[in-house]
Protein backbone atom coordinates (compact mmCIF):
# COMPACT_ATOMS: atom_id res chain seq x y z
CA UNK A 1 0.00 0.00 0.00
CA UNK A 2 1.09 3.74 0.02
CA UNK A 3 1.80 4.39 3.32
CA UNK A 4 0.70 8.24 3.83
CA UNK A 5 -2.53 7.24 2.41
CA UNK A 6 -3.01 4.01 3.80
CA UNK A 7 -4.99 2.32 1.38
CA UNK A 8 -4.01 -0.52 0.07
CA UNK A 9 -4.29 -0.80 -3.71
CA UNK A 10 -4.84 -3.40 -6.67
CA UNK A 11 -1.81 -5.59 -6.72
CA UNK A 12 0.86 -3.60 -8.27
CA UNK A 13 1.44 -3.14 -11.49
CA UNK A 14 4.32 -5.41 -13.16
CA UNK A 15 7.65 -3.53 -12.41
CA UNK A 16 5.93 -1.08 -9.81
CA UNK A 17 8.43 -1.34 -6.39
CA UNK A 18 6.45 -2.86 -3.63
CA UNK A 19 4.91 0.37 -2.59
CA UNK A 20 4.34 1.45 0.55
CA UNK A 21 2.18 4.28 0.03
CA UNK A 22 -1.53 3.99 -0.05
CA UNK A 23 1.34 7.05 -3.21
CA UNK A 24 4.46 18.22 -18.06
CA UNK A 25 1.58 18.04 -20.10
CA UNK A 26 2.47 21.16 -21.82
CA UNK A 27 -0.09 23.67 -22.82
CA UNK A 28 -2.54 22.35 -24.60
CA UNK A 29 -3.71 20.28 -21.37
CA UNK A 30 -2.59 22.95 -18.78
CA UNK A 31 -5.33 24.96 -17.07
CA UNK A 32 -4.73 28.20 -17.77
CA UNK A 33 -1.85 29.90 -15.77
CA UNK A 34 -2.87 31.77 -12.74
CA UNK A 35 -0.46 33.67 -10.79
CA UNK A 36 1.74 32.08 -8.74
CA UNK A 37 1.55 32.65 -4.92
CA UNK A 38 4.18 33.87 -3.54
CA UNK A 39 7.55 31.74 -2.65
CA UNK A 40 7.68 31.23 0.84
CA UNK A 41 10.48 31.29 2.53
CA UNK A 42 11.82 27.36 3.94
CA UNK A 43 10.95 27.12 7.68
CA UNK A 44 13.60 28.78 9.65
CA UNK A 45 14.57 25.16 11.48
CA UNK A 46 14.46 21.95 9.92
CA UNK A 47 11.06 20.51 9.06
CA UNK A 48 10.80 17.16 11.06
CA UNK A 49 7.34 16.32 10.95
CA UNK A 50 4.95 12.82 11.02
CA UNK A 51 1.67 12.16 9.48
CA UNK A 52 -1.21 11.41 11.93
CA UNK A 53 -3.54 9.02 9.78
CA UNK A 54 -6.96 8.48 11.25
CA UNK A 55 -8.18 6.16 8.26
CA UNK A 56 -8.40 2.04 9.71
CA UNK A 57 -7.13 3.65 12.93
CA UNK A 58 -3.64 3.42 12.13
CA UNK A 59 -2.58 6.12 14.00
CA UNK A 60 -5.22 7.84 16.11
CA UNK A 61 -7.84 7.46 17.96
CA UNK A 62 -6.27 3.63 18.86
CA UNK A 63 -9.61 2.16 17.71
CA UNK A 64 -12.65 3.71 17.39
CA UNK A 65 -15.48 4.01 19.78
CA UNK A 66 -13.25 5.12 22.70
CA UNK A 67 -14.86 7.84 24.99
CA UNK A 68 -13.64 11.23 24.40
CA UNK A 69 -11.71 11.48 27.15
CA UNK A 70 -9.36 8.70 26.08
CA UNK A 71 -9.27 9.81 22.72
CA UNK A 72 -8.22 13.35 24.02
CA UNK A 73 -5.74 11.60 26.48
CA UNK A 74 -4.47 9.97 23.76
CA UNK A 75 -4.02 13.18 21.06
CA UNK A 76 -1.82 14.57 24.18
CA UNK A 77 0.17 11.28 24.56
CA UNK A 78 1.05 11.76 20.86
CA UNK A 79 1.87 14.93 21.03
CA UNK A 80 3.88 14.76 23.73
CA UNK A 81 6.18 11.61 21.90
CA UNK A 82 6.13 14.20 18.83
CA UNK A 83 8.46 16.60 21.39
CA UNK A 84 10.20 14.02 23.21
CA UNK A 85 11.25 12.69 19.43
CA UNK A 86 12.62 16.11 18.43
CA UNK A 87 9.63 16.81 15.22
CA UNK A 88 8.36 20.30 15.29
CA UNK A 89 5.22 19.53 13.34
CA UNK A 90 2.25 16.92 12.80
CA UNK A 91 0.45 16.47 9.85
CA UNK A 92 -3.67 15.07 11.02
CA UNK A 93 -6.02 13.26 8.62
CA UNK A 94 -9.09 15.13 9.24
CA UNK A 95 -10.89 13.70 5.64
CA UNK A 96 -10.26 10.13 5.00
CA UNK A 97 -13.16 9.39 2.36
CA UNK A 98 -15.55 12.89 2.39
CA UNK A 99 -16.05 12.62 6.40
CA UNK A 100 -14.79 14.91 8.65
CA UNK A 101 -12.49 14.96 11.83
CA UNK A 102 -14.33 18.19 13.33
CA UNK A 103 -17.53 19.93 13.37
CA UNK A 104 -19.05 20.28 10.03
CA UNK A 105 -22.02 20.98 8.36
CA UNK A 106 -21.33 20.09 5.18
CA UNK A 107 -19.65 15.94 5.76
CA UNK A 108 -20.24 13.29 7.88
CA UNK A 109 -18.08 12.79 10.86
CA UNK A 110 -15.69 10.01 10.24
CA UNK A 111 -16.48 6.66 11.66
CA UNK A 112 -13.04 6.26 13.06
CA UNK A 113 -14.21 8.11 15.82
CA UNK A 114 -17.21 6.06 17.28
CA UNK A 115 -17.62 3.22 14.81
CA UNK A 116 -20.82 5.03 13.24
CA UNK A 117 -20.32 7.83 10.64
CA UNK A 118 -21.86 10.72 11.63
CA UNK A 119 -22.34 10.62 15.17
CA UNK A 120 -20.91 13.42 17.18
CA UNK A 121 -17.87 12.20 19.17
CA UNK A 122 -18.66 14.38 21.74
CA UNK A 123 -15.71 17.03 21.38
CA UNK A 124 -14.19 18.92 18.36
CA UNK A 125 -11.08 16.49 17.95
CA UNK A 126 -9.35 19.30 15.15
CA UNK A 127 -10.04 21.90 17.42
CA UNK A 128 -8.45 19.72 20.29
CA UNK A 129 -5.22 18.79 18.43
CA UNK A 130 -4.83 22.72 17.30
CA UNK A 131 -4.69 23.29 21.17
CA UNK A 132 -2.36 20.67 22.39
CA UNK A 133 -0.02 21.20 19.21
CA UNK A 134 0.58 24.67 19.57
CA UNK A 135 0.58 24.40 23.99
CA UNK A 136 3.77 22.28 22.73
CA UNK A 137 5.32 24.45 19.92
CA UNK A 138 4.17 22.49 17.15
CA UNK A 139 2.70 23.17 13.64
CA UNK A 140 -0.55 21.20 13.34
CA UNK A 141 -1.03 20.82 9.30
CA UNK A 142 -4.74 19.12 8.10
CA UNK A 143 -4.36 16.33 5.70
CA UNK A 144 -7.46 16.01 3.00
CA UNK A 145 -8.33 12.82 0.82
CA UNK A 146 -10.01 15.24 -2.08
CA UNK A 147 -11.55 12.65 -3.72
CA UNK A 148 -12.04 9.26 -2.23
CA UNK A 149 -15.57 8.62 -0.60
CA UNK A 150 -15.94 5.33 1.24
CA UNK A 151 -12.01 2.87 2.47
CA UNK A 152 -12.21 -0.30 1.97
CA UNK A 153 -12.10 -1.01 6.03
CA UNK A 154 -15.54 1.17 6.26
CA UNK A 155 -17.75 -0.57 8.86
CA UNK A 156 -20.57 1.94 9.06
CA UNK A 157 -23.57 2.39 7.43
CA UNK A 158 -22.83 5.65 5.73
CA UNK A 159 -24.77 8.84 7.58
CA UNK A 160 -27.46 10.60 5.19
CA UNK A 161 -25.47 13.49 4.70
CA UNK A 162 -22.66 11.54 3.30
CA UNK A 163 -22.13 12.77 -0.45
CA UNK A 164 -22.97 8.95 -1.90
CA UNK A 165 -26.52 9.64 -0.34
CA UNK A 166 -26.74 13.44 -1.38
CA UNK A 167 -24.72 12.89 -4.74
CA UNK A 168 -24.83 9.75 -6.08
CA UNK A 169 -24.29 10.88 -9.60
CA UNK A 170 -20.70 12.21 -8.56
CA UNK A 171 -19.66 8.97 -7.15
CA UNK A 172 -18.12 5.30 -8.78
CA UNK A 173 -17.93 2.53 -7.18
CA UNK A 174 -14.32 1.40 -8.41
CA UNK A 175 -12.83 -2.03 -7.01
CA UNK A 176 -13.98 -2.50 -2.93
CA UNK A 177 -13.97 1.32 -2.46
CA UNK A 178 -16.52 4.86 -3.48
CA UNK A 179 -14.18 7.36 -4.95
CA UNK A 180 -15.68 10.87 -6.06
CA UNK A 181 -15.49 11.50 -9.88
CA UNK A 182 -12.73 13.73 -10.19
CA UNK A 183 -14.47 14.63 -13.72
CA UNK A 184 -17.25 15.65 -12.34
CA UNK A 185 -17.23 19.92 -11.68
CA UNK A 186 -19.47 19.85 -8.76
CA UNK A 187 -17.83 17.06 -6.79
CA UNK A 188 -14.26 19.14 -7.15
CA UNK A 189 -16.81 22.29 -5.92
CA UNK A 190 -17.66 20.61 -3.22
CA UNK A 191 -14.15 19.30 -2.03
CA UNK A 192 -12.86 23.07 -2.66
CA UNK A 193 -15.63 24.23 -0.74
CA UNK A 194 -14.47 21.91 2.22
CA UNK A 195 -11.20 22.54 2.48
CA UNK A 196 -12.63 26.35 2.57
CA UNK A 197 -14.86 25.86 5.27
CA UNK A 198 -11.89 24.04 7.33
CA UNK A 199 -9.49 26.94 6.89
CA UNK A 200 -12.08 29.58 7.65
CA UNK A 201 -12.96 28.42 11.36
CA UNK A 202 -9.31 26.72 12.09
CA UNK A 203 -6.08 28.17 12.68
CA UNK A 204 -4.04 25.36 10.99
CA UNK A 205 -0.79 25.92 9.83
CA UNK A 206 -1.07 24.20 6.38
CA UNK A 207 -2.93 22.11 4.34
CA UNK A 208 -2.12 18.93 2.80
CA UNK A 209 -2.87 16.42 0.08
CA UNK A 210 -1.73 12.83 -0.29
CA UNK A 211 -0.76 10.72 -3.88
CA UNK A 212 -4.69 9.88 -4.14
CA UNK A 213 -5.66 11.78 -6.99
CA UNK A 214 -7.34 9.04 -9.84
CA UNK A 215 -7.10 5.80 -7.44
CA UNK A 216 -4.42 3.00 -8.17
CA UNK A 217 -5.63 0.74 -11.00
CA UNK A 218 -7.16 -2.58 -10.09
CA UNK A 219 -7.34 -5.72 -12.07
CA UNK A 220 -10.43 -7.57 -13.03
CA UNK A 221 -9.90 -10.66 -10.65
CA UNK A 222 -11.47 -13.17 -13.63
CA UNK A 223 -9.58 -11.46 -16.82
CA UNK A 224 -6.77 -10.18 -14.67
CA UNK A 225 -7.01 -6.67 -16.72
CA UNK A 226 -6.90 -3.47 -15.35
CA UNK A 227 -10.60 -2.52 -15.07
CA UNK A 228 -11.12 1.88 -16.09
CA UNK A 229 -12.21 4.16 -13.81
CA UNK A 230 -16.10 4.61 -14.90
CA UNK A 231 -16.18 8.19 -15.59
CA UNK A 232 -17.77 7.58 -19.05
CA UNK A 233 -20.85 9.91 -18.19
CA UNK A 234 -18.39 12.83 -16.81
CA UNK A 235 -16.18 12.24 -20.38
CA UNK A 236 -19.04 12.58 -22.79
CA UNK A 237 -20.73 15.72 -21.19
CA UNK A 238 -17.15 16.84 -21.93
CA UNK A 239 -16.83 15.68 -25.60
CA UNK A 240 -20.40 17.21 -25.88
CA UNK A 241 -19.28 20.19 -24.95
CA UNK A 242 -16.59 20.45 -27.49
CA UNK A 243 -13.68 19.43 -25.43
CA UNK A 244 -11.13 18.57 -27.59
CA UNK A 245 -8.42 16.78 -25.35
CA UNK A 246 -7.57 12.73 -25.52
CA UNK A 247 -8.98 10.84 -22.09
CA UNK A 248 -5.89 10.75 -20.53
CA UNK A 249 -4.89 15.03 -20.64
CA UNK A 250 -8.53 16.05 -19.89
CA UNK A 251 -8.17 13.57 -16.64
CA UNK A 252 -4.68 15.11 -15.78
CA UNK A 253 -6.46 18.81 -16.73
CA UNK A 254 -9.62 17.62 -13.95
CA UNK A 255 -6.46 17.04 -11.36
CA UNK A 256 -4.26 20.09 -12.32
CA UNK A 257 -7.31 22.39 -12.12
CA UNK A 258 -8.40 21.08 -8.26
CA UNK A 259 -4.36 21.57 -7.30
CA UNK A 260 -4.38 24.96 -9.08
CA UNK A 261 -7.33 26.11 -7.04
CA UNK A 262 -6.60 24.46 -3.90
CA UNK A 263 -3.57 26.39 -3.88
CA UNK A 264 -4.88 29.76 -4.86
CA UNK A 265 -7.90 29.36 -2.33
CA UNK A 266 -5.84 28.66 0.65
CA UNK A 267 -3.74 31.94 0.57
CA UNK A 268 -7.08 33.68 0.27
CA UNK A 269 -8.66 32.08 3.05
CA UNK A 270 -5.82 31.99 5.42
CA UNK A 271 -2.66 33.76 3.80
CA UNK A 272 0.32 32.18 5.60
CA UNK A 273 -1.00 28.32 5.17
CA UNK A 274 1.94 25.98 4.11
CA UNK A 275 0.27 24.22 1.14
CA UNK A 276 1.94 20.80 0.96
CA UNK A 277 1.26 17.72 -1.56
CA UNK A 278 2.96 13.83 -0.91
CA UNK A 279 2.62 12.36 -3.96
CA UNK A 280 3.88 8.54 -4.78
CA UNK A 281 7.92 8.96 -5.14
CA UNK A 282 8.60 8.19 -8.79
CA UNK A 283 9.00 11.19 -10.81
CA UNK A 284 6.93 10.71 -14.61
CA UNK A 285 9.03 8.00 -16.88
CA UNK A 286 10.37 10.88 -18.68
CA UNK A 287 11.84 12.75 -15.80
CA UNK A 288 13.75 9.86 -14.08
CA UNK A 289 17.34 9.10 -13.61
CA UNK A 290 18.86 6.31 -15.41
CA UNK A 291 18.43 2.80 -13.77
CA UNK A 292 14.62 4.09 -11.61
CA UNK A 293 11.93 2.37 -12.80
CA UNK A 294 8.17 1.17 -11.62
CA UNK A 295 4.92 2.59 -11.42
CA UNK A 296 3.92 6.09 -12.99
CA UNK A 297 0.99 8.13 -11.34
CA UNK A 298 1.40 10.76 -14.26
CA UNK A 299 0.18 7.31 -16.78
CA UNK A 300 -2.76 6.34 -13.96
CA UNK A 301 -3.10 8.45 -11.12
CA UNK A 302 -3.22 11.40 -13.43
CA UNK A 303 -1.22 13.43 -11.51
CA UNK A 304 1.36 15.64 -13.49
CA UNK A 305 3.09 16.90 -10.34
CA UNK A 306 6.11 18.02 -12.72
CA UNK A 307 3.83 20.46 -13.53
CA UNK A 308 2.65 21.29 -9.96
CA UNK A 309 6.55 22.28 -9.23
CA UNK A 310 7.31 24.01 -12.33
CA UNK A 311 3.76 26.48 -11.62
CA UNK A 312 4.36 26.67 -8.66
CA UNK A 313 1.23 25.35 -7.10
CA UNK A 314 2.46 24.13 -3.94
CA UNK A 315 4.46 25.39 -1.19
CA UNK A 316 6.54 22.34 -0.32
CA UNK A 317 6.75 18.89 -2.07
CA UNK A 318 7.20 15.53 -0.27
CA UNK A 319 7.50 13.01 -2.41
CA UNK A 320 6.96 9.69 -0.79
CA UNK A 321 10.54 7.44 -1.11
CA UNK A 322 9.59 4.69 0.83
CA UNK A 323 12.18 2.73 -0.40
CA UNK A 324 15.64 1.83 0.69
CA UNK A 325 18.71 3.39 -0.21
CA UNK A 326 19.71 0.02 -1.41
CA UNK A 327 16.99 -1.24 -3.50
CA UNK A 328 18.04 0.17 -7.01
CA UNK A 329 15.75 0.56 -9.11
CA UNK A 330 13.66 2.96 -6.59
CA UNK A 331 16.81 4.27 -5.01
CA UNK A 332 16.42 7.08 -2.37
CA UNK A 333 19.24 9.32 -3.04
CA UNK A 334 19.13 9.25 -6.84
CA UNK A 335 15.45 10.30 -6.51
CA UNK A 336 15.03 13.04 -4.02
CA UNK A 337 18.19 14.59 -6.47
CA UNK A 338 15.75 14.22 -9.53
CA UNK A 339 12.45 15.38 -7.61
CA UNK A 340 14.92 18.52 -6.59
CA UNK A 341 15.97 18.70 -10.12
CA UNK A 342 12.47 19.34 -10.99
CA UNK A 343 12.07 22.27 -9.25
CA UNK A 344 12.41 25.54 -10.74
CA UNK A 345 11.25 27.83 -8.23
CA UNK A 346 13.09 25.93 -5.01
CA UNK A 347 9.87 25.29 -3.28
CA UNK A 348 10.88 23.12 0.04
CA UNK A 349 11.26 19.80 -1.15
CA UNK A 350 10.63 17.46 2.37
CA UNK A 351 10.53 13.58 1.57
CA UNK A 352 8.17 11.35 3.17
CA UNK A 353 10.03 8.56 5.14
CA UNK A 354 8.62 4.97 5.41
CA UNK A 355 9.34 4.97 9.33
CA UNK A 356 6.70 2.43 9.70
CA UNK A 357 8.44 -0.23 7.29
CA UNK A 358 10.11 -0.75 11.26
CA UNK A 359 8.40 -3.48 12.10
CA UNK A 360 7.89 -7.20 13.40
CA UNK A 361 7.98 -8.53 9.88
CA UNK A 362 11.27 -10.35 8.02
CA UNK A 363 11.21 -7.03 5.70
CA UNK A 364 11.36 -4.80 8.59
CA UNK A 365 14.13 -1.70 8.20
CA UNK A 366 16.81 -1.03 11.18
CA UNK A 367 16.22 2.28 12.26
CA UNK A 368 19.52 2.93 10.64
CA UNK A 369 18.07 2.87 7.76
CA UNK A 370 16.14 5.99 8.83
CA UNK A 371 18.71 7.41 9.91
CA UNK A 372 20.80 7.32 6.93
CA UNK A 373 18.24 8.79 4.55
CA UNK A 374 17.97 11.80 6.89
CA UNK A 375 21.69 12.22 6.86
CA UNK A 376 21.32 11.77 2.49
CA UNK A 377 18.48 14.60 2.71
CA UNK A 378 20.95 16.99 4.63
CA UNK A 379 23.77 16.59 2.67
CA UNK A 380 21.33 17.36 -0.89
CA UNK A 381 19.06 20.04 1.01
CA UNK A 382 20.88 21.63 4.36
CA UNK A 383 18.11 22.95 6.39
CA UNK A 384 15.16 21.26 4.64
CA UNK A 385 13.11 18.68 6.43
CA UNK A 386 11.37 15.13 5.80
CA UNK A 387 8.07 13.63 7.38
CA UNK A 388 7.45 10.57 9.04
CA UNK A 389 5.05 7.75 7.77
CA UNK A 390 4.04 7.39 10.26
CA UNK A 391 3.57 8.61 13.94
CA UNK A 392 2.22 4.96 15.51
CA UNK A 393 5.95 3.65 14.72
CA UNK A 394 7.55 6.48 16.75
CA UNK A 395 4.98 6.01 19.31
CA UNK A 396 5.70 2.15 19.74
CA UNK A 397 9.43 3.40 19.38
CA UNK A 398 9.50 0.08 16.99
CA UNK A 399 13.10 -0.91 17.72
CA UNK A 400 14.78 1.74 18.92
CA UNK A 401 13.85 4.69 16.65
CA UNK A 402 12.07 6.97 18.76
CA UNK A 403 15.46 6.66 20.74
CA UNK A 404 17.17 7.09 18.01
CA UNK A 405 15.98 10.01 16.34
CA UNK A 406 16.22 11.59 19.57
CA UNK A 407 19.83 11.11 20.68
CA UNK A 408 21.27 10.95 17.02
CA UNK A 409 19.46 12.79 14.36
CA UNK A 410 17.92 15.00 16.49
CA UNK A 411 20.17 15.35 19.15
CA UNK A 412 21.64 19.21 19.67
CA UNK A 413 24.47 19.58 17.04
CA UNK A 414 23.53 17.19 15.23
Amino acid sequence: MLAACATPPSPAPANAPVSPGEAALGAVTSPAPAASGPLLAPPPREWRAAWVATVANIDWPSKPGLPAAVQQAEIRSLCDTAVATGLNALILQVRTSTDALYESKLEPWSEYLTGTQGQHPGYDPLAVWITEAKARGLELHAWFNPYRSRHSTAKSAVADSHVSRTHPEWVKRYGDQLWMDPGEPAAAEHTLAVVRDCLSRYAVDGIHIDDYFYPYPVQDPATKQEVDFPDDPSWQRYLAGGGSLGRADWRRYNVNRLVQRLYALAHEVRPGTRVGVSPFGLPKPGARPPGISGFSQYDKLYADVELWLREGWLDYLAPQLYWPRAQTAQAFEPLLQAWRALNPLGRPIHPGLFTSRINDTPQSWQPDEVLAQIDIIRRQSPGSGHIHFSMAALAQNRKGIADALRTKAYAPGA
